[in-house]
């Protein structure tokens, strides 16, 4: 029995082996190289724009609240209970700019139609910044009426509050809610681009695989018959060489014609 070190060390294989072999192991290459990016370009779906949309959802969802916020603040009985409603405000804030915050430290893209991710989620924090500004000149007014001095200008200040609530917190309210939508639409239309991409790459990967693996199935056909060939023709040309037709004599014969003609 052959070991099997000595068999590697002395294997030689021959041009049409390592030909079909270099083939074979170039197709697995390119067809791993291409699902490899199908693979990352899955994952990026998953972590960026699934669990992305997921984030931007709970932002309008945290800014609606924070709205209500300061809706309960405005029908508040008392400066206590407007103190304990409105102490939850910085937090709702924050957790929202965090959020946006998160959003746009992942690789943003813009899509084929040339809808811009960067774009959009600037424009969310355009309007999250003048929508907080507005809500909070709404509680400064507020503030101010539960520490007035005169009844007649509570109700002054009071009036300002609603006032400024409706015409011009409510107008940068829909101004969000409208930025996101926006942004939305741009992360659908950019995962609709990646999936595309993908279903291509593994469209043109089947193609590869289906024609190479016909391709090097030809090829091995074709040095293998050629290899079986080589040794017929050789013995074909053996059986042909031309031979003499008289036998030559054997040294026994020479001797008896010797005796004879003594």
């Amino acid at each position: 029995m052959v070991h099997p070190v000595q068999w590697i060390l002395s294997f030689k294989p021959t041009a049409a082996q390592l030909v079909v072999s270099i083939l074979i192991a170039g197709l697995g290459w390119l067809s791993g190289q291409a699902l490899s990016r199908v693979d990352q370009d899955l994952r990026i779906m998953y972590t960026e724009y699934t669990l992305g949309a997921a984030d931007l959802a709970h932002i309008s969802a945290d800014v609606m609240r924070y709205r209500n916020t300061i809706i309960r603040a405005l029908e508040a009985d008392s400066q206590k209970e407007f103190e304990r409603i409105t102490e939850s405000l910085p937090t709702q804030r924050a957790r929202i700019q965090q959020a946006v915050d998160r959003y746009a430290a992942a690789g943003l893209r813009v899509s084929r139609s040339g809808r811009s991710e960067p774009e959009d989620i600037e424009a969310v924090r355009r309007s999250l910044d003048q929508y907080f500004s507005a809500a909070s000149t709404t509680v400064q007014l507020l503030t101010q009426e539960w520490t007035a001095s005169s009844q007649s200008e509570r109700e002054v200040l009071r009036r300002k509050a609603e006032e400024h609530a409706a015409d011009n917190a409510g107008p940068k309210m829909i101004q969000v809610s409208l930025a996101l939508d926006r942004l939305l639409d741009t992360v659908a239309d950019v995962a609709k681009d990646m999936r595309d991409e993908g279903t291509r790459a593994i469209q043109d990967t089947s193609l590869l695989l289906v024609v190479g693996s016909f391709f090097i199935a030809f090829l091995n056909l074709f040095l293998s018959k050629r290899r079986h060939a080589a040794p017929q023709d050789d013995s074909a040309e053996l059986s042909h060489t031309p031979s003499s037709s008289v036998p030559l004599p054997l040294s026994n014969d020479h001797t008896n014609s010797l005796l004879r003609s003594k």
